[in-house]
């Protein structure tokens, strides 16, 4: 937010930015808008009050996150949250959430009232957390009604209102590893695979994220959900179009993978960025194993050049881009 060029300089411009680019994203013709969620940042820390506000600007876009530190959530008052913001969107939302990334603070989720159980990692209370919301967003019925309450009940137990029927089929799980893939096949939610992903053979970004593709699709394969899978990749693509393009990012960003360690123990592989002219890109993006491999594509964009030069983006994108490669 501090960068001279930076249109972002409040927590107001930043969501009522994001907002704006999700409208026209819609105009443009994209499928769907996703935002970060990061706590303790100068960032949008809270996804339903925001999924609600684009929810109630668009009409067609899916509206999702990518995604939501489930350390940090009451699994029931979140429930509630989504639920209301997927019902004011018409049903539109795709929520993806997870372990969560390296954090702002240390353990961050102790200030949120959180603690991992007896013999718990951190992560073993994300998937806990999961689970408890997994069923909540479903309807699971499992809360004793008041014999005399103030409004009258339906018979039988209770579940977490308001409801919205067929969220569940939307949930999606930010996996960093091949076994995280799996354990999202094994509970019904589609797969997310950032720009970040464990090391586990030592092979670029996008090789690993198709062997974690091909682990997750095998493994939704031996249940029996009754819906088909989703698979999203990320990625940092510049169409470069224009002199300004020129000056943000040509000869700049990160040209091939990195690998280093981003907590103890967790040593990562950290994806390239994509920037080149459209023909140059379009080469780069057609060896990109894991794209053609997924269904959905994430690009991520600097939100902090503001909303018109975004949508400048977005549009270099689907109109040089896109159609050589087969995008829809």
């Amino acid at each position: 937010m501090d960068h001279p060029d930076s249109a972002v300089r409040s927590a107001s411009d930043a969501l009522l930015q994001s907002v704006e680019l999700a409208e026209a994203a819609e105009e443009l013709g994209a499928d769907g808008a996703y935002f970060r969620v990061h706590h303790f940042a100068r960032q949008l820390g809270t996804p339903a009050p925001l999924l609600a506000a684009v929810g109630a600007r668009t009409r067609r876009i899916e509206i999702g996150t990518g995604v939501v530190d489930m350390r940090y959530a009451n699994p029931l008052g979140f429930a509630e949250d989504i639920a209301a913001a997927d019902l004011l969107a018409g049903g539109r939302v795709q929520l993806g959430v997870s372990r969560g990334s390296p954090e702002q603070v240390i353990d961050g989720w102790r200030y949120f009232g959180f603690r991992p159980g007896e013999g718990e990692t951190d992560a073993d209370m994300a998937r806990r957390h999961t689970e408890v919301f997994l069923r909540a967003v479903e309807g699971a019925a499992f809360a004793e009604p008041n014999p005399r309450p103030m409004f009258p009940n339906p018979p039988g137990l209770l579940r977490i209102e308001p409801h919205s029927e067929g969220l569940r089929k939307r949930i999606w799980w930010g996996a960093a590893s091949d076994a995280t893939a799996r354990w999202a096949a094994s509970t019904g939610m589609h797969l997310m695979s950032s720009t970040l992903k464990a090391d586990e053979s030592g092979e670029p970004l996008h090789v690993q994220q198709r062997r974690q593709i091909e682990a997750f699709r095998e493994e939704w394969a031996r249940h029996d959900h009754g819906f088909a899978p989703r698979v999203s990749v990320s990625r940092s693509i510049v169409a470069i179009t224009s002199d300004a393009d020129r000056r943000y990012f040509l000869g700049g960003g990160q040209r091939g993978d990195q690998f280093g360690d981003i907590e103890p123990g967790l040593r990562a592989v950290f994806g390239r960025s994509y920037a080149a002219e459209p023909e140059e890109l379009i080469e780069q993006l057609r060896a990109d194993e894991a794209i053609r491999a997924a269904d959905t594509l994430l690009v991520t964009v600097p939100t902090q050049l503001g909303v018109d030069y975004n949508a400048h983006l977005l549009e270099s994108i689907l109109t040089h881009v896109a159609p050589e490669l087969g995008w829809r």
